[in-house]
């Protein structure tokens, strides 16, 4: 079984691709809040440049085992080098994302994805972005249509809620209003 851990300075930003999140996260950050990049951009761009088989449209099983490990290891990782600070820190996605990866294209969720889940936390409360479809494009890395980026804020706020987590919607609003909306329920 793993150790339990529960940061309540680990904030996730979630929701379906393509709503704003990374946005919002740079306007945090040029507040000065420290903000941990999205895993599965990184991965699918590193898998194109190399060729690689770890890509939602060629190898999903691969895909989702190295996006949660990577996920794992920068939750640890940041967990070892911020051990004393208190500010806020927000992960673009959390771990769990990957978990509600697995169940939209149904995968297998293992026994140790699932031990992870239970007991290492994040802050109870996750902010969740909604489908915003005035704002929603699709790019090298994002290929899902209007319809599955509906689906997967959808499965984003059920797999959170499963687990446990308390969600806040983020409303559509401009960037700088979305970032205050979320320090000020940070700070309630």
């Amino acid at each position: 079984m793993i150790k339990p851990k529960k940061l309540k300075n680990f904030y996730v930003i979630t929701g379906g691709p393509g709503v704003g999140k990374t946005t919002l996260l740079e306007e945090l950050s040029s507040q000065g809040y420290e903000f941990i990049p999205e895993i599965a951009r990184e991965l699918i761009k590193e898998q194109v440049e190399n060729g690689g088989e770890a890509l939602p449209w060629k190898n999903k099983e691969l895909y989702k085992e190295i996006m949660f490990e990577r996920s794992i290891s920068s939750f640890e990782q940041v967990e070892e080098n911020l051990r004393t600070r208190k500010m806020p820190i927000f992960f673009d996605r959390g771990f769990l994302d990957s978990i509600g990866y697995a169940d939209l294209i149904q995968l297998e969720i293992s026994e140790r994805m699932n031990d992870y889940a239970k007991n290492w936390r994040y802050n109870e409360t996750v902010f969740i972005l909604p489908p915003w479809q005035e704002i929603y494009k699709t790019d090298s890395e994002r290929k899902q249509d209007w319809e599955e980026a509906v689906v997967t804020f959808d499965q984003m706020r059920e797999t959170y809620e499963r687990y446990g987590y308390n969600i806040v919607e983020i409303p559509k609003v401009a960037v700088r209003e979305r970032a205050d909306f979320v320090m000020k329920f940070i700070e309630n």
